[in-house]
């Protein structure tokens, strides 16, 4: 068989950021897999038997209603018995199809506050949570100073936001902190802790409200000192939902990863830095002392 996602498009490759070549893979990969179908003669109750999925489905992934994960394109082409180069190119394309990427532009438009309503879906339906945070503490973590003073724009190509409205929505975000169905791990670097985002007195008030937060029981806070070494680079911000997904945020917006390979590395590299962290009582204690740092300075 020869196939015609050798020497993909950049729309087929997944190497390019864009929500429109992105929505072209989605559309690519369920062309593809109803080819091979069609190709093999099996009808779509068939095929669905022998991948052990329901017909509707089998029918919602060819049409492009579902995006099947890899998992799923796996046990199809297996079932189809595809050769393993054609293969190989739809699984990287199902790779590919399976990351989505946001600019913040894009949320700016429908206004910041839906981001935050989005997060509080997504934390709703997880149980544990583990935050890396290396330039910065996230939102769920912010008294309401410090959040207004990381949403005002720091250029000028930067959308406009509606701060206070914002603010309010990443304030009411917090109240699942004390649901104890679920498990936060926040693990930060000393920068996160020290980058003078906003006044001396504002940063001693957030210094200290994360101490506080770290005595939950179900909020685990570490930090990981400058003075030690650690065999890795703080690149982004990620955070991992439960296995199913990561999130990583860039400058100009957030990429969404779901393959299991994706999600495996980005926890293999959450247990690596917490390895070098200060945990419950030493890192309590660390905060308490860059928030009298700050007090000083203010002084």
């Amino acid at each position: 068989m020869t196939s015609r996602w050798l020497n993909p498009s950049p729309s087929q490759s997944g190497t390019v950021l864009d929500p429109e070549h992105q929505g072209r893979q989605r559309k690519d990969l369920a062309e593809a897999l109803r080819s091979l179908r069609l190709a093999s003669g099996l009808s779509g109750s068939r095929l669905a038997v022998r991948c052990q999925m329901s017909q509707a489905k089998i029918s919602r992934i060819e049409t492009g209603n579902t995006l099947p994960s890899v998992i799923d394109v796996e046990r199809i082409l297996a079932a189809l018995d595809v050769p393993e180069e054609v293969a190989r190119e739809l699984l990287e394309l199902a790779r590919a199809a399976n990351m989505d990427y946001k600019a913040w532009r894009a949320y700016a438009r429908l206004g910041l506050h839906q981001k935050q309503a989005e997060l509080k879906a997504l934390e709703e339906s997880s149980t544990l949570m583990r935050h890396f945070l290396p330039a910065i503490p996230t939102g769920l973590l912010h008294v309401s100073e410090y959040a207004a003073a990381t949403l005002r724009p720091g250029v000028r190509s930067e959308p406009a936001r509606d701060v206070a409205r914002v603010v309010r929505a990443r304030m009411d975000r917090q109240a699942i902190l004390d649901d104890l169905r679920r498990r936060f791990v926040f693990l930060m670097t000393e920068q996160a802790i020290r980058w003078r985002r906003a006044p001396a007195e504002v940063m001693a008030a957030q210094a200290t409200h994360l101490a506080q937060v770290s005595e939950k029981a179900n909020v685990d806070i570490a930090i990981i000192p400058q003075t030690v070494q650690v065999p890795a680079t703080p690149m982004n911000i990620f955070v991992i939902y439960d296995d199913r997904l990561v999130t990583v945020e860039l400058f100009s917006g957030e990429v969404v990863l779901r393959t299991p390979q994706d999600v495996g590395y980005h926890i293999e590299l959450f247990e690596l830095f917490m390895e070098h962290a200060l945990r419950d009582a030493e890192a309590t204690a660390f905060l308490l002392d860059r928030a009298d740092e700050f007090m000083r300075i203010r002084e």
